[in-house]
């Protein structure tokens, strides 16, 4: 089974059905989906939203159909001050829609009583529709560790609270190889993969996450160990966003060509 796909935020804004033609076109069958860009636009694609826009959720069915091309990520949702998850029900119908089989959140909030109240409410609404919920821990801000988020899933208490691993934040924050061989497999649902130097460089973590990731093989991670501790079958989503290439020139095609041969070099 081919479980190597493509993230969102790896195209740069570009429209969702021109990204899974360029999935499909990159030899991938596998993209991660979001309500809208998050990233910066280099390319100046035209902007997008599916909550306002039932047009394009149909259209990003259809080509997807046609490519042979499986929504496996609903990203872009967050648990912060000033947001209430509730007032994400639509674009969880839509990843449902979409057929994705898992959400992510991120938690920027640090009241903790109530960034578990509302990622259990996440949860529950994602398992309404069938979906599994997963929390994507990074360094900087709690919970930024393994053992953090394993504590925070556990707090909550949600049947389908899972974990998202994200190569750079797993490493960044410091864990091991071993500690993710060391997780229950059915607690990964779902993985990012790119390459980032260690230690870091960029003084902006969030930029440098957003914007500036390296193809697997051209930073410092233990890719080839991480991807053997992970569970057989889990979705491999290459998060590469790489606005320097873009801003050079490069098309983002050329830009992503290499990384997916390397993941594949890396998998087999």
């Amino acid at each position: 089974m081919d479980r190597l796909g493509l993230e969102f935020i790896s195209t740069l804004g570009m429209n969702p059905v021109d990204a899974i033609g360029l999935t499909a076109d990159l030899g991938l069958r596998r993209i991660g989906m979001a309500p809208a860009p998050i990233t910066a636009n280099p390319h100046r694609f035209a902007p997008w939203d599916l909550r306002s826009d039932p047009a394009l959720v149909r259209a990003i069915k259809t080509a997807a159909a046609e490519h042979d091309v499986e929504i496996t990520l609903g990203e872009g949702f967050l648990i912060m001050p000033g947001l209430a998850i509730a007032d994400m029900a639509g674009a969880l119908d839509i990843m449902a829609e979409l057929g994705a089989p898992v959400v992510n959140a991120v938690v920027i909030e640090q009241d903790r009583a109530r960034a578990a109240d509302e990622f259990g409410l996440f949860a529950r609404m994602a398992g309404e529709r069938g979906l599994a919920a997963t929390i994507e821990f990074m360094p900087l801000m709690w919970p930024a560790t393994i053992a953090e988020a394993l504590a925070f899933l556990a707090e909550v208490g949600a049947p389908n609270g899972k974990l998202l691993l994200d190569a750079m934040h797993v490493y960044r924050s410091g864990a091991t190889t071993a500690q993710v061989a060391a997780l229950d497999p059915a607690m990964i649902a779902y993985v990012q993969l790119c390459d980032v130097p260690l230690p870091a460089r960029a003084d902006d973590y969030g930029e440098e996450a957003r914007h500036e990731r390296l193809c697997p093989g051209e930073g410092d991670l233990p890719l080839a160990d991480f991807l053997r501790a992970l569970p057989v079958g889990v979705t491999v989503g290459l998060e590469v966003p790489m606005v320097s290439k873009a801003e050079s020139g490069m098309s983002l095609r050329d830009a992503l060509r290499p990384c997916v041969e390397a993941a594949r070099r890396l998998m087999a």
